[in-house]
């Protein structure tokens, strides 16, 4: 079970809401998905009617609801849409994202971290949007960080996880959860970051793009259980030598049964 904050998660998948073609299709996948967090960008709340869109598509009984920051350019930004995400959601619960640059869309670290200080002493419960960056990581933790959340490449990209040294160093040190978001193109790439040892992944555009996003949100609903057993149960080192999978001592007869 995994718990961030005190709250206990059954599902280590945590799903985007943007870019499906329609709310129906995003509720099916996210029902498909069985994951119980899900995050959406404040622009696509109707601050004067919190039910209508995206809201109102999901029932709010059946999920965490992780409103982000995105847009935000700095940290004063971020903490401004942090209290309007808060005044049209009720939750305290918050995605930082502090991107600067539009076409990189690659976190700012050192506005991540003033806005993180600032958020948690308001009392949000902050899951900050991070490059992996180790150092990083440890200093989000110390500023009262429920989760971090380092990315496996650019967001939107679908290129996998290309920063999975750093990430595994991450994981190594983390007092917090770790979930790997943005770049996550495949459900093998999930598996491969939950066999790493994270503790989560937070998937969108490989779900609501796909030619059948439900079917798509199953499939990582099950590369994401696959790669928890499997890290749990122990993965096997890798070795540059060969080592022969029967055993060594014995001859072959000539009916080639095996003798001792």
């Amino acid at each position: 079970m995994l718990t961030i904050a005190g709250t206990e998660f059954k599902s280590r998948l945590f799903l985007g809401t943007g870019k499906f073609s329609s709310s129906s299709v995003m509720a099916d996948a996210i029902a498909a998905s069985e994951c119980q967090m899900v995050t959406v960008a404040l622009r696509r709340v109707n601050l004067d009617n919190p039910e209508d869109d995206i809201m109102k598509a999901l029932s709010v009984r059946e999920y965490i609801f992780l409103p982000n920051t995105s847009g935000a350019r700095n940290a004063n930004e971020a903490i401004r849409l942090a209290h309007l995400a808060r005044a049209a959601s009720g939750s305290s619960w918050l995605k930082l994202e502090v991107t600067p640059d539009p076409r990189t869309l690659l976190p700012d670290p050192v506005e991540t971290l003033l806005a993180t200080e600032k958020l948690v002493k308001d009392g949000f419960i902050v899951l900050p949007y991070m490059n992996a960056d180790p150092i990083l990581a440890l200093k989000l933790q110390d500023a009262g960080a429920a989760a971090v959340m380092p990315l496996g490449s650019p967001i939107g990209t679908n290129q996998g996880v290309l920063t999975d040294s750093m990430i595994a160093i991450i994981i190594e040190q983390a007092r917090v959860p770790v979930v790997v978001d943005a770049g996550i193109g495949a459900p093998s790439h999930a598996a491969y970051a939950m066999e790493m040892g994270a503790d989560a992944v937070l998937v969108n555009t490989a779900i609501s793009i796909a030619g059948d996003p439900v079917a798509m949100a199953a499939a990582f609903a099950k590369a994401v259980e696959a790669g928890r057993t499997a890290f749990v149960a122990g993965m096997g080192q890798r070795s540059k030598q060969a080592s022969a999978s029967s055993p060594a001592d014995g001859k072959l007869s000539s009916d080639l049964g095996f003798l001792a």
